[in-house]
């Protein structure tokens, strides 16, 4: 199973196995991993460069929690994940890894769908009342001039609501996003 996810993944461990399972983590989820012994190896990365996730072995943890609160801090918005590298397979790191993308990349399309369906109900409002103005200016007396101006107006916020309606339509979003 493929993740797709843009960035790279630090794996956090001094197992031996630290590079069997940085590669293994790359196949299965199609994102470059790098391998760091250290934490303190990890924050080095961390500032010169930006991960997806950050897989952090339990141990390390445990025994370094000064540097554990450092790590946390430069993460930026990379995900952290802590397994238990004593005790977990290297498929099971993976497959926390592939859970925890998931659930992130759940988590971006459902802020994206409430961001759209604000930004469309701002937007259709605004369109409203741009609508409603300029119909009550219409039929207000004045010179012919003014009414036409006021008319190429009106049909452009009737295009503008119908292109929203289109592309920012939270139904319309919904049903792309559940495959309708």
């Amino acid at each position: 199973m493929t993740c797709n996810v843009v960035g790279m993944i630090l794996l956090v461990t001094p197992s031996g196995r630290a590079q069997e399972c940085a590669q293994a983590l790359s196949i299965a989820t199609g994102v470059p991993a790098s391998v760091a012994t250290t934490l303190e190896a990890a924050i080095s990365q961390l500032r010169s460069q930006g991960y997806t996730a950050v897989v952090v072995d339990q141990f390390l943890t445990e025994s370094e929690p000064d540097q554990t609160s450092q790590l946390l801090e430069h993460l930026g918005g990379a995900i952290p994940i802590c397994v238990n590298c004593a005790i977990s397979g290297v498929e099971r790191v993976v497959r926390e890894v592939q859970s925890s993308l998931g659930r992130r990349k759940r988590e971006v399309e459902a802020a994206k769908w409430t961001a759209e369906k604000a930004m469309w109900s701002e937007l259709s409002e605004t369109v409203t009342a741009l609508l409603l103005a300029s119909d009550l200016a219409i039929a207000t007396p004045g010179t012919s001039e003014a009414i036409e101006k006021i008319r190429v107006v009106h049909q452009l916020a009737h295009q503008l609501r119908s292109q929203l309606e289109h592309t920012l339509s939270p139904d319309a979003g919904l049903s792309a996003r559940n495959g309708s």
